[in-house]
């Protein structure tokens, strides 16, 4: 038993018709019609199963699972349209200030026992002044190689 049923209206069924027909479009787009289409169990829809719906498109039951619960949730018009790109928010750790103490620190004499820093021995002891909570040494390296530092 299905927990998403797809009934398309008539008007739903022309529309995802006159889609696929226009050939213009992302791929993505004719692919959810075309298992809108199919999984269709109104009264003009063929009804097919997932699995014969995965052979005729090539595409995983899976994929189908979740457009049919799109569908269900979200409605018609969420199916065929993308969702809109939303970019993470960088949060740098190492702004201005610390950059500059790293600097600082990496021109300075390294900690007894030690012939020079190393980029964990850098991070530690960044957060060990309390410049940041925490920090990674990749993130160190990072930045001294955007300063163009040669530490040897």
């Amino acid at each position: 038993m299905k927990k998403y049923i797809v009934s398309l209206s008539r008007e739903e069924r022309d529309t995802l018709t006159k889609t696929i027909i226009s050939g213009r479009g992302p791929a993505r787009m004719f692919t959810r019609a075309r298992i809108l289409l199919k999984a269709d169990q109104g009264d003009h829809g063929p009804n097919w199963s997932d699995e014969q719906i995965s052979d005729a498109l090539d595409v995983t039951v899976q994929t189908i699972e979740r457009v049919r619960k799109q569908f269900v949730e979200e409605g018609f018009d969420a199916v065929l349209s993308r969702r809109p790109y939303t970019q993470k928010v960088s949060r740098k750790k190492i702004d201005g200030n610390v950059e500059a103490h790293l600097i600082a620190l990496s021109c300075s004499e390294p900690p007894q026992g030690y012939v020079r820093w190393t980029l964990r021995l850098l991070a530690d002891k960044i957060v060990e002044l309390g410049y940041v909570e925490t920090i990674s040494h990749e993130a160190i390296r990072q930045t001294l190689k955007k300063t163009n530092l040669n530490r040897g």
